[in-house]
């Protein structure tokens, strides 16, 4: 009997070691299960950040902290994604939680500084990127922004002792001298700071930060026609700043160049239309000219800003009185001389103008005012004489004809980011157009009329549950076509299993294929590469035949590519090992359909981001002789002629895409032009 207890007492302690072991396994893989989810999930989110799909990424990350909260990461890249959003306190809260996790990654302290400057806090952001130096003391960009929070601290000493620190590590950085020049400029040391100027422009003699330093000392000694010089250069390498032109303008004024001046005025305003100096000036110069009504325009402009600016309304009345407004031109007037009582200008032209409308009494009575302050003047009381130009400060009501200068000369400081989104990058780069794709949305652009067509596309928009495109720019999706995209996953997964049930004819094969294709499109546009890689995949096998598959898998793969190598300037052993397998894809789909002309035009732009531009210019050929009217063939053929040496093939090329609407070209033809000399 007792064995038999003893028997059962065993089983029963095998059973219970079993059901250990089997919710141990369980634990476990629901464990394994939930890493492998979240890190997934955590991949979509950083494609989606890559693509700027930034609330879309900010639901993914939300996902990952919920389930994993002990995690850095995730609150860094959700605060990347509200710093791009400017919620800057929102990304310094991300950033802090993300430093509270682990304290060692200098990223999260270089994002929190740029959140830190962007709300003023300057003393915090000095704090963080000291953190980042102590721990990288090679970063540039963190020295470089200390440097300008020191300045805003007016710590002079402290930014100077960086500035030596950061000629140590870069002795041949332009920048560098710039800024010492500034450091001395607000101490007082002109002399210096043409030195450091001068160096920086021996390093560098495009550097537009130098040149416009370089200026603004030139104006100050009253050399116009040098300032004016170098501003031209200046201008040559930064088209779009207001305040070169502004600056160029005041230069050209002193020269009495006033048709150069206002047409700086006109360019400076395209570029920045609520520009106070660019207003107030160029109404000055077209009331000079005899166009009063847009001088008008200006002061109202002025006025909107500044409702209590005299200077402004005096003017406005001189032009009130020219157009025959002389009503509104004694109201101006009369606000003034309520302001400023001893402005004998103001009576003796509100006297004209009341003469005009018939009021002797009242004109007299101005007159005679005017008269006493030209009796007391003749018995020893000084009265001071307009200046040329003014201080925009500045307010003696006695220089209203006085052109007016910026308060002062320092140069807009640029904070440098790693962290800067492609759409607020205004400058035209030096970059390929990018490559074609298969998408649910379009986008044309206004000046390009080039209309991408492949027949195969055809099939699939006849036979598919929505259009498909070839594109080159894809537009932002908002978060109701991104759900869209999720339930058109579910209804297409339904539909792929009632298909697979049964027995497959050729028909359903295809149709499968077809279902997998574009389910895969729908996982691409949500960012979930891996998942529409595997469709593809599956779609490959039903349809080998079909050129659009491998056109898409090498689409697909060169975004997760990107997605992947934010930061990296040159390209690791993955990247190039990824770029050969989307190669491989492109040369299966022109095996497939050899008239797939945006097949050969990807393989250019892999090529050029591979840097082989010899290869890149035969695939550009190759899409050229299919269809010669592709305008991005031409401008990328064009630069990758340029960057292997043959300046003007490329030109000719980049005439060429200018011709059919891609206005870039002729920025780079500009650029490009210089070196032929």
């Amino acid at each position: 009997m007792m064995s038999f207890f003893r028997t059962m007492r065993s089983c029963r302690l095998l059973c219970l070691r079993c059901i250990i072991l089997f919710l141990s396994f369980h634990l476990f893989t629901v464990h394994s299960f939930a890493q492998i989810n979240t890190d997934r999930v955590m991949m979509m989110g950083r494609n989606a950040l890559y693509y700027e799909d930034y609330v879309l990424s900010i639901q993914r990350f939300n996902m990952v902290i919920n389930a994993k909260p002990y995690l850095s990461e995730p609150f860094f890249f959700r605060g990347l994604a509200k710093f791009y959003l400017e919620d800057f306190t929102g990304a310094e809260q991300d950033c802090s939680e993300s430093l509270a996790r682990n304290p060692y990654v200098s990223n999260a302290y270089q994002l929190r500084g740029l959140c830190r400057v962007n709300q003023k806090n300057y003393l915090g952001a000095i704090e963080d990127y000291r953190k980042v130096i102590d721990m990288e003391p090679k970063n540039k960009a963190s020295w470089h922004n200390l440097v300008l929070c020191l300045f805003e601290q007016k710590q002079y000493d402290e930014a100077n002792t960086a500035l030596d620190q950061m000629i140590r590590y870069w002795p041949r950085e332009a920048e560098n001298q710039t800024m010492k020049a500034q450091v001395a400029i607000v101490q007082g040391d002109t002399v210096m700071a043409l030195a450091y100027v001068d160096s920086a422009l021996e390093m560098d003699a495009y550097d537009a930060q130098a040149l416009v330093m370089r200026s603004g000392i030139s104006l100050q000694r009253g050399e116009y026609a040098q300032a004016e010089s170098e501003l031209d250069r200046a201008i040559l390498q930064r088209p779009r700043v207001a305040g070169y032109f502004i600056n160029r303008a005041l230069a050209r004024f002193h020269q009495n160049n006033l048709r150069g001046a206002m047409t700086d005025y006109d360019q400076a305003l395209e570029i920045d239309p609520r520009n106070y100096l660019g207003h107030f000036n160029r109404g000055l110069l077209r009331a000079q000219v005899g166009d009063d009504n847009r001088a008008i325009e200006d002061f109202n402009y002025v006025l909107s800003v500044e409702p209590d600016n005299m200077i402004a309304l005096f003017n406005r009345a001189l032009l009130l009185d020219q157009t025959g407004d002389y009503r509104g031109a004694i109201r101006d007037i009369s606000a003034v001389i309520d302001e400023y009582p001893e402005f004998w200008t103001g009576y003796q032209q509100r006297a004209s103008i009341l003469r005009k409308i018939g009021d002797t009494y009242g004109a007299e009575r101005d007159e005679f005012r005017v008269v006493k302050a030209r009796l007391d003047a003749r018995s020893g009381v000084k009265t001071s004489s307009p200046a040329k130009t003014r201080k925009q400060s500045q307010r003696n009501i006695e220089d209203y004809a006085s052109i007016v200068e910026a308060d002062t000369d320092e140069p807009e400081r640029e904070y440098a980011s790693a962290y800067r989104g492609r759409v607020q990058d205004r400058k035209v780069d030096v970059q390929p157009q990018p490559l074609y794709v298969l998408s649910g949305h379009n986008q044309q652009s206004p000046t390009v009329r080039y209309l991408p067509y492949y027949r195969g596309l055809d099939r699939l928009n006849a036979e598919g549950p929505y259009s498909v495109y070839l594109t080159n720019m894809e537009p932002q999706l908002d978060d109701s076509q991104m759900q869209a995209h999720f339930a058109s996953i579910s209804r297409l997964t339904a539909q792929q299993n009632e298909l697979s049930k049964g027995r497959l004819s050729s028909n359903d094969t295809q149709r499968l294929a077809l279902l997998f294709l574009f389910r895969a499109l729908d996982y691409y546009h949500v960012r979930d590469f891996e998942a529409a890689i595997a469709d593809l995949e599956h779609a490959a096998t039903l349809d080998a035949k079909e050129a659009l598959i491998p056109f898409m898998t090498a689409q697909v793969r060169c975004r997760q590519l990107e997605a992947q190598n934010v930061d990296a300037d040159v390209l690791g052993v993955t990247a190039k090992l990824g770029y050969a397998r989307a190669l491989d894809e492109l040369r299966r789909a022109v095996e497939l359909q050899p008239e797939l002309v945006y097949a050969w035009y990807d393989m250019g732009g892999i090529h050029m981001i591979m840097h082989d531009y010899n290869e890149a210019r035969k695939a550009y050929s190759h899409a050229l002789n299919i269809d010669p009217r592709l305008p991005d063939a031409y401008y990328n053929r064009g630069l990758a002629c340029i960057l292997d040496g043959q300046l003007q093939l490329g030109l000719s090329d980049l005439s060429q895409a200018g011709e059919y609407g891609l206005y870039q070209a002729y920025h780079l033809i500009k650029r490009f032009s210089k070196e032929k000399h």
